[in-house]
């Protein structure tokens, strides 16, 4: 793994330190050019790290405004609660997740007889294609795990109109190989350029774009692209849901599960962890995926002290084994964590321990706001900060 992808809240921190400087102007200016693997030198490229909680939004954002005001600052706290917005957007309607891993199974399954879309859905994935940039980013993502987010607009444009190939199976391709693969952020934005999300505004990858925010690294022809993104059909949203409440533990004997959704976590009592990487996909998930995770878990253990691995089989034996009558974790979201933790909760309750989930106050906050679109949300972010970060 590169030296930029140590899993280590130490290197997160070091990260932060070095991007600090460039988190005003110098972002705001410089944030949308992407050129090329170790050149991400405008962006923070702290989401590995962030995604996992290894370092939080609110250690993130507070470190950057202790240097910039929130107005120099502005792009880049934006970007940061962008995520937050995916994330309370996709609590708020869980079944658009749901939906996704019904049709992502079922293209996965027609792989198998479906012969044309095999041979174009192994071409873009392999970067095998007609369209040189393209088939750039398709190698950077499965060699280093990363994707400069404009990049990422554009190959999901590419995969989707130019490439016509389902949404589904781009999104899959991401979440398989992206350090920061992230359930909300993935799935929405994916959505998001294919028109599902805004509904009936796409996002259309142009040759003139990539050449001048590549500063000419690519020069496709714009008889190599799409010249129309038609919206795609789907269902309207679901209704809202009502947002989760943070719960309250009791004073009983109590352990701690760390899950890779928030690997910073305050811990209480024994300790143990769980891991669902495998669980993103019915597919392989990338070696540097589950390496990071692993790593991450590591050096979790460092600062955590000792920690067992639990399953939802082995989870009521290490409860039984502690005599613990409550397990409490940071509150899990949407996605194929949640699936893993639903099932110890489970066992768990089944044996009279009870499975206390805490939300932080960072996404107690946000995550109500994310009833509609992103600029409603953004208006939300001068009172959130204010809230949440004491500079």
């Amino acid at each position: 793994m590169p030296l930029l992808w140590v899993p280590s809240q130490s290197e997160a921190l070091r990260r932060l330190d070095a991007f600090v400087p460039k988190a005003g102007r110098d972002y705001a200016t410089l944030r949308n050019f992407d050129l090329g693997p170790e050149k991400h030198d405008h962006v923070s490229v702290l989401s590995p790290w962030i995604r996992h909680r290894i370092v939080s939004e609110h250690e993130v954002v507070s470190r950057v405004l202790e240097t910039h005001s929130l107005n120099a600052a502005e792009k880049f706290v934006q970007e940061v609660f962008w995520r937050t917005y995916w994330k309370g957007w996709l609590e708020l309607r869980p079944s658009v997740w749901n939906s996704y891993v019904g049709e992502r199974d079922r293209l996965i399954d027609s792989l198998e007889t479906d012969e044309d879309l095999s041979r174009r859905w192994k071409s873009a994935c392999q970067g095998q294609t007609s369209i040189e940039c393209f088939n750039a980013w398709a190698h950077e993502l499965t060699e280093t795990g990363y994707l400069h987010n404009h990049a990422r607009m554009w190959f999901a444009s590419i995969w989707i109109f130019t490439l016509q190939l389902p949404w589904e199976l781009g999104a899959d391709f991401f979440l398989r190989n992206l350090l920061d693969g992230d359930p909300a952020s993935n799935t929405l934005s994916w959505r998001w350029v294919g028109g599902l999300q805004t509904r009936g505004k796409t996002y259309a990858a142009s040759a003139s774009n990539i050449v001048k925010f590549t500063k000419g690294r690519f020069h496709p022809s714009p008889n190599d692209l799409a010249d129309f993104a038609e919206p795609l059909d789907g269902p309207e949203p679901p209704a809202l849901g009502s947002p989760p409440v943070t719960q309250t533990p009791a004073d009983v004997p109590t352990g701690t599960l760390i899950t890779e959704e928030d690997l910073s976590a305050d811990a209480n009592g024994p300790i143990a962890f769980v891991k669902a990487t495998n669980h993103r996909s019915p597919l392989p998930v990338a070696t540097h995926v589950n390496d990071f995770v692993s790593g991450a878990f590591e050096d979790a253990t460092s600062r955590y002290g000792k920690m067992k691995e639990v399953t939802a089989d082995s989870v009521v034996e290490w409860a039984k084994e502690n005599a613990l009558q409550q397990v409490l974790t940071s509150y899990v979201p949407v996605g194929p964590t949640r699936i893993v933790t639903e099932a110890i909760r489970n066992a768990l309750e089944a044996n009279n321990v009870q499975f206390v989930e805490l939300l932080r106050p960072w996404d107690q906050h946000a995550w109500p706001h994310a009833k509609k679109g992103f600029f409603p949300f953004k208006k939300k972010i001068p009172k959130l900060v204010d809230t949440l970060i004491d500079v």
